[in-house]
């Protein structure tokens, strides 16, 4: 953030954010960090990415061609049991995501959670349902009776 400016890139001192301190990096702050500068001088490009929001976690558990939750209603599909679930667990999972700082990876971590035992023993009991719907009551039993905390970044 030491760097200067004149001109029309001109910053001043209250539009830097403070939340991503990141988007400022320079080569010199990599080697005060401690990286050698031979390592600093093979790195072309510096950049960073901004964390991701509810919004986009959101997109990416239903909305791609081979989304988490599109995979898991395809599995259902292949034993002949429709998959419903309700749109306040989408945002249950989301929120769990951000919570425990696990990022987009996170989310099929989640899911995995939730549905790991309804994939086996729905298609296999004795009263074999058409269908199956995952309310949010049924997903907070689920994560609440893991080791969620083993997730939690420290």
């Amino acid at each position: 953030v030491r760097a200067n400016a004149i001109g029309y890139g001109l910053r001043t001192g209250d539009e830097i954010d403070r939340d991503n301190l990141l988007q400022y990096i320079a080569p010199q702050d990599l080697k005060s960090y401690g990286l050698i500068p031979e390592l600093v001088g093979r790195l072309p490009v510096l950049t960073y990415l901004d964390p991701l929001n509810r919004k986009v976690l959101r997109s990416i558990l239903t909305d791609p061609k081979n989304a988490i939750i599109k995979q898991y209603v395809r599995l259902f599909e292949m034993d002949n049991i429709e998959l419903k679930i309700d749109e306040k667990v989408f945002d249950f999972i989301v929120d769990r995501a951000i919570e425990f700082k696990l990022g987009a990876r996170g989310l099929r971590s989640i899911c995995e959670m939730i549905m790991l035992d309804a994939m086996f023993e729905v298609p296999t009991s004795a009263k074999k349902a058409d269908t199956f719907e995952i309310t949010l009551e049924y997903a907070e039993n689920k994560i609440s009776k893991t080791q969620m905390r083993k997730l939690k970044v420290a």
